[in-house]
């Protein structure tokens, strides 16, 4: 059950739920790539085979913690709040009422334009959210928010 579920208050509606890109699995896939070279270098250089082994677990290592951030970060818009939470055992979580919001900002680079990513940072009376980097489709989570 996600977090969201089990903390709506009676009466609230969940409008929109987020997470993470995928883009956060670059790594991974970069160092799995890599590993690949490394294991077809090896036909000419034998000694390759350690390096392309070393570099294959290191990839699946940063799979499994992108896969597991991905998992246990939420962003969520009811009709009543913003939600951010993230983490498993230690939990770290933002909750802003919608009548506090006064803007949204969404910073998205060229890659987070082709791709569909980017930060979102919210401004509510007197206080400001850090931003919330990676998110998938921050545009759809602005405009719900900015909607009401």
């Amino acid at each position: 059950m996600r977090y969201i579920e089990r903390i709506l208050q009676p009466g609230e509606k969940l409008l929109y739920a987020g997470t993470l890109h995928w883009v956060v699995y670059l790594p991974a896939m970069l160092l799995m790539a890599l590993a690949f070279a490394a294991l077809f270098g090896a036909t000419l250089f034998p000694p390759l085979v350690a390096v392309a082994a070393l570099l294959a677990v290191v990839a699946c290592g940063s799979f499994f913690r992108a896969w597991f951030r991905r998992w246990t970060t939420e962003v969520d818009v009811t009709n009543r709040r913003i939600v951010y939470k993230r983490g498993f055992i230690r939990r770290h979580t933002i909750e802003v009422n919608m009548d506090k919001v006064e803007s949204v900002d969404v910073d998205q680079s060229f890659w987070g334009r082709l791709l569909d990513y980017g930060d979102i940072t919210i401004h509510g009376t007197g206080d400001t959210i850090d931003p919330m980097r990676g998110i998938g489709a921050p545009l759809d989570f602005r405009n719900h928010v900015t909607a009401r």
